[in-house]
């Protein structure tokens, strides 16, 4: 099944509730090899200006999927059925081929700290393909905003997967 730009965009791949504990936030600066005081100690962070330790810049990465989202907070509508995420993945893989993360983008409003509850959205922003010789390269992009408890957008990240066919 092939599918058409005008069916993807638009579609959520996902919501989540978060919480930023002090301990995932710690180790995944560890995990990253990120070595500054702030990212262990409320003290050092607080020294540096934050209310608490700050979350390591892609931290987001991982959070929705492996920390802080507790299975009876998520909304009801967490994973919408189908999702396109698995749509057209599952469809790319059965070509072969390859499936490359090949862009991820950060953009903080503002800092997020330990101790933070925030909700995150996802939606497919573009599809597209482009000739590559012989074969053709896809691409899918997606978009996450996370808001704080008021409702303010504190972070927005973008990934790009690629397929090569």
């Amino acid at each position: 099944m092939a599918f058409r730009r005008e069916e993807l965009v638009g579609r959520s791949t996902g919501k989540a509730n978060i919480l930023l504990e002090r301990g995932p936030l710690t180790r995944f600066a560890e995990a990253v090899t990120e070595t500054s005081p702030i990212y262990q100690r409320r003290d050092a962070a607080q020294a540096a200006g934050f209310d608490h330790i700050p979350a390591p810049p892609t931290y987001f990465f991982s959070a929705a999927e492996y920390w802080g989202a507790f299975g009876e907070e998520q909304p009801p509508d967490a994973t919408p059925d189908p999702n396109p995420m698995g749509q057209v993945m599952g469809e790319l893989i059965g070509q072969g081929g390859l499936i490359l993360h090949g862009e991820q983008e950060y953009t903080y409003h503002r800092p997020v700290v330990a101790g933070e509850r925030i909700t995150s959205e996802s939606e497919v922003v573009d599809y597209y393909t482009r000739p590559t010789g012989e074969r053709t390269m896809t691409f899918l992009v997606t978009e996450t905003t996370y808001r704080d408890e008021a409702g303010e957008v504190v972070l927005t990240a973008r990934m790009n997967l690629i397929h090569r066919s």
